[in-house]
This record gives C-alpha cells, structure tokens and sequence, in this order.
C-alpha cells in the first residue's frame, strides 16, 4: 500500500477510499445490535478502571476434524486463527476501520521501486514466550520455514498464498531483515499483519509441521499457548513482562486476564444457552446468530458485537463447462437478476443484516459496491431468458429449451445456509435448482468431475488479492473450480487484471484496477454474491474491552472482567 512507512501518504489514500463502506457497514451493525439488544446493556464496566484476573471462557465451533492445526502458517480454521492472534504478533498491523497497515514487530519499512525487495525495521527489546529475543535472525527463520512448509505441503498450507513469489529472507543485520521476491507481490505488506504469518519462537521450527499444528509453537503475544487438545479446546495464559501491544489496543502492558479457556460446541442453541444462563463469556458462532438467539442473547442481559469477516464474500461460481445451462452468457445474466439479496439476507438473517454488494465483503479493502447490477429484477430476467430460446410454456413450472428443461445443480454441505430459499428465488422466474447434499470428502471429486452447475466457496483475508486463490487457474486452490468458472477470454482478462494489481505498489492503480475487477466478475457472470459472511460474537455484560482486528478475528489484550 505504501513504498516506505515513515512516509503513509498512499496508505492513507486506500484507507480514505474504503473507509466510507467500511464505516457504513459498521454503523448498520453496530445499530442491528443495538435493535435486537433487549435488555442488554452492554459491558458492565464502561468508564471504570480495568481490573486484572480472572478466566475467561470462549465457546466455538468444534475444530475441523480433518485438519486439527493451531500452527499460524498452516491452519486456515477461522477459529483457531483468532486464537493465535492472542499468542503470536505480527510485523505489522492493519486499521479495522481503514484497512491501513500500520507498525507493530516492524517500526518501518521501505518497498524497492521494482516491487522486488521489502525491508523491515524491527522493534527493539521484543521477545518470544520463551525468552529468545524477536531480530532479524528469528524473522528469517520464520519465513525460512514458511518456504519449507509451503513446498513439503505441496502449497496445501494456508499461508503459501501470503508468500506468492518470496525467494529468499536475508537478515541485514540484528534489527533489519529484506525479503526478496522473484515477482511483485503488492499483497505482501498486508499479509505481514496477519495471523498466517505472525512469528513464532525459532526453537518452534526444530519441530515437525505436525507438533506445531498440534500446538508446540511459542509466540510473543500477551498470551502464552498452554494446550491445545483437538476435538477439546485450546488454553491460553498471561505472560509476564508484555510491552509491544498492537498500536490499536489501549492496554499497553501486561494481558488483564489471567487465563483463556476457548471449548467446542457444535450445536449452536446449546452455545447460545451456555452464553445466557452463565456458562461461558463469549458464544463465538460459525454462522451468525438467528435472530431468535439474537433476541435471547439480548434479554438475557448479554450483548452483541459483529463485523463482516474481509475477504470474499459467500459467493457461488458457475460451471460454464459445454453442456452446462450456465455455458449461456444470458442465463447467468439473469441469474444476477433473479435472487432478491436483500430479501435474503433479511429472511436469512435478519431484517437489519447488511446486503451483499458484490464479490467481497464491505470491509475488504479496495472494495466497491457492484449492487446496481445485482438489483432483483425478476421480470427483466424473464425477458432475458425469453430472449435465449428458454421459454416458460403455458402450464409449465420450469423453462426449457430445445426440449431441455433449465435446471441447475448445487452440492451443498449438510445445513447449508439458505440454499432452500435461493432455490425458490430461482423458482419464481423458471430455474429448477437441485440441491444435491454431497460430504466434504465427496467434494474434490465432484467439482474435478464437473458434476455441478453452482459451487460455493469462499476466502478471508483483508485484501482483495484472495480471490485470485479462487479465480486464476494457476494459482488456484482447486484449479477445476477455476477453469470452470470462466470462459477463457474471461479467465485471461481476470488474471490480467490480478497480475497488474499485484504487481502495483501505486495505491490509487490498484484501486482502479480492483473496481474493474469487481465489474468485470458481475458483467461476465464469474461471480453470484449471496450474503456478506458476518462474525458475530455474543458476550456477557462482564466482559469489557472486546475488540475485532482487521480480519474480524477477536483480540483480548484489552479484555477485562468486571468482578
């Protein structure tokens, strides 16, 4: 975002630029709470001094049984990651509200003009939990062991899509570490403010990838990990002498809390009812509250936070494959026109649920709204299909053409959100959608088969640039879903579009070229936007000091508990 930190001017450009939806979002939140609150009346402890002590308990969806990691480079379960922000700080750190990147570990840094070359300064006197000092050297061996885990994973670990392009780590000296790429990567500034590539003690990569999943990792955040046991829960305790808080909590010492304890819950009216009756602290759910657990959380004296996670948005793609109803320009116009968002997200969620503009979410940075050309049209998308030959015969629910009815297809996890009602929204103007409940093992071999019409997918991360982890083929996770989704004259201008974005350090190009990207995805049909992915937290009125990061993860630095 910036060639040099002492001099933000082109951070503070983008910040500028995405502030006004990210505070517009903030604010319909914010007051969505506030509608739904009860008799809640926020934290307990608003205008007293913090009080240090106590435990504080967080219940979450249960860990993914496939892949149990609380290793910050390898794990991409949102869960844990919100853990790991509380024991593993980062070079940098990113304005919830702006999406600038500001110092943390690093107190400046300067980006060649070829895009090539980033070196950081580092702050003095950082230490891990273990002792060992935080310099240019333990800086290396991190992102030493990130190339490592990236290639022996076959680029399966989450965080390889952070370091697209690193080529090697060189530490100048005790307090200067440059890293050298062997193409632009304009999203690597931002991704130093992550929790995939926060630091580790250098004694945690003499570990294999497995122990650190498993939790034998050191960080230096205000918390220590004490345990994490898959399937369980994750521990947490205060470390002593903390002094290099993010710039964004208030507390600048040690940790008010003296422990945390995060558990699995599945079933989400049990965590909520855990939340009311006094159980836990906090209900950290998958999906956001209903709005009947909403109004339960708020009669109960408890309250509620929520951001939209960064990133891409809950988004179906198309498989444009010959011989798929989507392979017809026009059909996937008028699917645009045919799903009513806000009737969706308000039926879904809630009345005061924030629209989904597009292929991010509003807190993305370089967001911009595409919602005049998502707008529920129903009639203009009949014409549009009538137009195609896919007639609507007199008697008949479905359209067809050439004596082929217009169905669709969409694998859908057990409880998908909504996809019942998206498939009546569909109904209404001649699409038959089936809804096809596949497991996640079958999934790999459905989309490698083409054995779908819709697929839903989607990537957090505050920057833009994760949707070309979804969309360009070679460097897509799931390179059939890629291919799938674009016609090749779309699939070239997409990844066109991303390479020149990456490879800008200008903030004001990369804008520019990230709104044509957002067009182009909604005019050629590579993208459906259902809903904004919403992080809900409810917490009880004890509980002080609750913030969100950039990437809508919980920060607990500040967090107290009013005795």
């Amino acid at each position: 975002m910036t060639t040099t930190n002492r001099s933000t001017h082109a951070a503070r450009k983008t910040g500028r630029r995405c502030a006004a939806a990210v505070a517009a979002a903030m604010t319909l939140l914010v007051s969505a709470c506030g509608s739904n609150s009860g008799t809640a009346s926020g934290p307990s402890g608003e205008g007293k001094d913090p009080v240090r002590g106590g435990t504080l308990s967080i219940a979450f969806w249960p860990d993914n049984a496939a892949f149990p990691c609380i290793d910050p480079f390898q794990t991409y379960w949102i869960e844990h990651r919100s853990l790991i922000r509380n024991f593993a700080d980062s070079l940098t750190d990113q304005n919830p509200d702006t999406g600038e990147i500001v110092p943390w570990l690093a107190t400046a840094w300067q980006i060649s003009a070829d895009g090539l070359d980033y070196t950081f300064t580092l702050r003095d006197g950082v230490t891990f939990a273990d002792g060992a000092p935080l310099d240019a050297a333990a800086v290396k061996t991190n992102f030493d062991g990130f190339l490592d885990a990236a290639h022996t994973s076959n680029g399966t670990a989450y965080g390889t899509s952070y370091i697209v392009g690193l080529e090697s780590t060189q530490a100048i000296d005790a307090k200067t570490v440059r890293f050298h790429f062997n193409r632009p990567n304009a999203s690597f500034l931002q991704a130093t403010s992550t929790t995939n590539l926060a630091l580790l003690s250098p004694a945690s990569f003499q570990k294999t990838p497995q122990q650190r999943c498993l939790g034998d990792v050191v960080g230096s955040g205000a918390f220590k990990l004490d345990n994490y046991t898959p399937g369980q829960g994750v521990s947490l305790s205060r470390r002593t002498g903390y002094r290099w808080s993010s710039p964004f909590n208030k507390n600048k010492g040690d940790a008010y809390l003296d422990k945390i304890q995060a558990s699995y819950v599945a079933e989400n009216g049990v965590r909520t009812g855990n939340l009311v009756s006094g159980q836990i602290d906090i209900a950290w759910p998958r999906n956001p509250f209903t709005v009947e657990d909403r109004d339960l959380i708020g009669r109960s004296g408890a309250y509620l936070r929520s951001r939209p996670l960064p990133g891409v948005s809950y988004t179906l793609y198309p498989n444009v494959s010959d011989g798929h109803p989507l392979a017809d320009d026009n059909v996937r116009q008028a699917l645009h026109h045919a799903v009513d968002l806000k009737t969706f997200a308000a039926t879904t969620f809630g009345s005061d649920y924030p629209v989904v503009g597009g292929p991010f979410d509003s807190t993305t940075p370089y967001y911009a709204a595409q919602s005049g050309k998502l707008a529920y049209d129903p009639e203009q998308a009949a014409s549009i299909l009538d137009a195609a030959g896919w007639k609507l015969a007199p008697g008949d629910q479905y359209r067809a053409k050439d004596g082929k009815r217009l169905t669709l297809v969409w694998p859908i996890a057990p409880g998908t959100t909504g996809s019942e009602l998206f498939q009546d929204q569909l109904r209404k103007v001649g699409i038959e959608l089936q809804l096809k409940t596949i497991t996640a093992a079958e999934r790999n071999a459905v989309i490698s088969g083409g054995q779908y019409d819709l697929l839903d997918t989607y990537f957090t991360r505050a920057d833009p640039g994760a949707l070309q982890f979804i969309l360009v083929e070679a460097l897509a996770n799931s390179k059939a879903l890629a291919h799938n989704a674009q016609k090749p004259d779309t699939a070239a201008r997409v990844a066109d579009l991303f390479s020149r974005a990456v490879q800008s350090t200008d903030s004001a190009a990369r804008q520019q070229i990230y709104t044509e990207l957002q067009g182009v995805l909604i005019d050629a049909g590579v993208t459906f936007p259902l809903f904004e992915r919403v992080q809900y937290a409810g917490i009880r009125n004890h509980v002080n000091g609750f913030r969100f990061t950039s990437e809508a993860f919980i920060d607990l630095d500040d967090v107290w508990i009013q005795p």
